[in-house]
């Protein structure tokens, strides 16, 4: 017997997002689908203005498409209110930015323990987690240290073990390493690899490096509003 195909961890399934300009619509996304498993990393190549942001949007359930269907781990979520995909969203969804957004006042542990409180883990759990991640990114010698006190890509990997804190089926990266110089932005990389392969996550990560972009499991770009898949 055939074992069952596994269910991707992030589904769009003929994803639709147009807007109004004046008397004119928009068309951004159209009839757009994207599988992503577990354990999978997937580069999102495509020039500026041509949906990549509004794709990460609709895949991290922070903007609703205008048809289609979003699932995350066979979940749909296009019925959802939004109280309900703020919950789905927090659980099974981590974000990582090209600007790091990490708390000034918090050291970087509190800051990768702040999302586990928020969700109602208990304090010692949520250090014992922060503790682990960081250390897996290599950051056991600056627990106690504020940003201020961080190199930029210090900084960025306590951003991405604070994405990961309340281990979500899903990772969205928006230029992580953009602000970054090429060998930090390689070792930043690097490190998110390792998790992405580690904790099963299915990552998307928009980048214009394309030599990153070539050490990904898969690479797509968006044509006419719809994915499309690069060798």
């Amino acid at each position: 017997m055939n074992e069952p195909l596994p269910t991707p961890a992030l589904f769009l399934y003929h994803v639709e997002r147009h807007f109004a300009q004046g008397q004119q619509r928009i068309d951004i996304l159209r009839s757009a689908d994207l599988a992503v498993w577990p354990g999978q990393s997937v580069a999102l190549i495509a020039p500026s203005g041509t949906g990549k942001s509004t794709l990460l949007q609709i895949a991290g359930l922070l903007e609703k498409p205008n048809a289609g269907e979003v699932y995350i781990a066979g979940r749909q979520t296009a019925a959802m209110d939004d109280a309900g995909r703020t919950a789905l969203r927090r659980s099974d969804i981590g974000f990582v930015y090209q600007f790091h957004h990490l708390l000034p006042e918090l050291t970087a542990i509190e800051n990768v323990m702040m999302p586990q409180l928020i969700a109602g883990l208990d304090r010692a759990e949520a250090r014992s987690r922060a503790t682990e991640l960081l250390g897996f990114l290599g950051l056991e010698h600056r627990l106690t240290h504020r940003p201020a006190e961080l190199s930029g890509g210090e900084q960025q990997r306590v951003a991405i073990a604070r994405a990961v804190a309340n281990a979500p089926r899903v990772l969205l990266a928006d230029e992580p390493t953009g602000n970054l110089d090429p060998k930090t932005s390689s070792h930043v990389f690097e490190t998110l690899s390792a998790l992405v392969s580690a904790s099963k996550l299915a990552a998307i990560v928009a980048t214009h490096n394309m030599e990153l972009a070539g050490r990904m499991d898969r690479r797509v770009t968006l044509s006419d509003g719809k994915v499309t898949e690069l060798a």
